[in-house]
């Protein structure tokens, strides 16, 4: 544990994906950020493994585009299968974007890239840190700490998580439900004959299943399931992808590399902001892991978040920092609204509705249109600014 700074312009709860890169964007221009954890330690694990072509666009202007796309795998196509049967293609080569692909890299790697960055600029993460206490006056906010530290700052933003302190301390409303279902999230070692530098999506009664390449040979499995076990198991995730994989040609776990289950939510803040208190990323959203969305629309979150403070803290009026929530706040709840639907139709129970929904998405699979726009809420390019569209 080091000495933490007694005051700052902005206290960020939460050094996942969404504080590092707020904090990076305040770094770059001038304004002083802490950034506080309660883990001893970064995460070292995989978990959201997906950057969409519009967040390579946001990170491009800290530089770290071209260095993640190097550590990463390309992926221009995204498949929805039932078994052997292909029902939709989703290709991305040919978006408005200079990303035309999405970029499969574990979230370790894209936390660490984006911690160098922070340090490059000046700034760092203070660890072992939890915050406690939250006490706003008219001049800024006191944040108290575990350990018994205060922080003195003029604003303070939640990126810490689902369970976050901030918005509990806001009384925020986080409108939503809970899935029923489990998931398992397992990074594996596979032999399959399916291409490797595409993710599948197969849906089946049981549930939805996606496959997904990953740097170093491995591949990340995410599935629903009823309940799933506390650290699923080389058997149990094959019989995932033996009861609904591929079935011509079976694909074969041969080693699990990491795994874990969570539950899912539907859930989205009321509001983005109470005075000086703000959210950004699962904070202020959550959603199913259909698309892997979630991170990408926390680093976009916070990006847009990061110029707005920044412009207050150099003079602009308050009423900038309501433009965020404006702006972030519809991205969001179009992505919990489309991903809901993906889930949704992704595990249609009885097999008539199952008939009715291949044929369907087979007859949009022939629509370019269809292709186009579910490539673009994918990417998440349609949430794009209106200046740069």
């Amino acid at each position: 544990m080091s000495d933490i700074p007694r005051s700052t312009d902005v206290l960020i709860a939460g050094a996942g994906p969404v504080g590092l890169t707020l904090a990076t964007v305040l770094a770059d221009a001038g304004v002083d950020a802490v950034v506080v954890d309660q883990a001893a330690e970064a995460a070292n694990t995989s978990r959201a493994a997906v950057v969409h072509a519009r967040t390579l666009e946001v990170l491009r202007e800290l530089d770290l585009a071209d260095e993640l796309i190097a550590q990463g795998i390309v992926s221009s196509r995204f498949t929805v299968r039932e078994h052997d049967q292909v029902l939709l293609t989703v290709d991305f080569d040919e978006l408005p974007t200079d990303f035309p692909f999405a970029l499969l890299v574990p979230q370790d790697v894209t936390e660490r890239l984006l911690t160098a960055r922070l340090r490059k600029a000046g700034g760092d993460v203070y660890r072992p840190y939890r915050l406690t206490g939250l006490d706003v006056d008219a001049g800024g906010v006191r944040g108290t700490l575990a350990s018994g530290e205060t922080v003195r700052a003029r604003y303070v933003v939640g990126c810490d998580g689902m369970h976050s302190f901030v918005r509990e301390q806001t009384g925020i409303e986080f409108t939503g439900d809970s899935y029923p279902e489990s998931f398992v999230l397992a990074d594996v070692r596979l032999s399959w004959s399916e291409p490797n530098d595409q993710v599948a999506l197969y849906f089946s009664a049981d549930g939805v299943t996606v496959v997904a390449p990953l740097p170093g040979g491995r591949h990340r499995i995410v599935a629903t399931v009823d309940e799933a076990p506390e650290k699923p198991g080389l058997a149990a995730v094959q019989a995932l992808l033996d009861a609904r994989g591929p079935r011509r040609q079976p694909a074969r776990v041969d080693e699990i590399v990491w795994s874990s289950r969570f539950r899912v939510h539907h859930r989205l803040a009321a509001h983005y902001r109470s005075g000086r208190l703000l959210l950004a990323g699962d904070a202020a959203h959550v959603h199913s892991p259909a698309g892997g969305q979630g991170m990408n629309t926390g680093i976009q979150d916070a990006v847009t978040l990061g110029h707005k403070l920044t412009a207050v803290l150099q003079g602009a009026a308050e009423a900038v920092l309501d433009e965020y929530e404006a702006e972030r706040r519809p991205v969001a709840e179009e992505v919990v609204a489309f991903t809901h639907r993906m889930t949704r139709v992704a595990t249609v129970g009885s097999a008539p509705l199952r008939g009715v929904r291949n044929t369907a998405l087979r007859a949009l699979d022939w629509i370019p249109a269809v292709h186009r726009t579910m490539a673009m809420s994918l990417s998440e390019l349609a949430n794009r600014p209106a200046e740069e569209r």
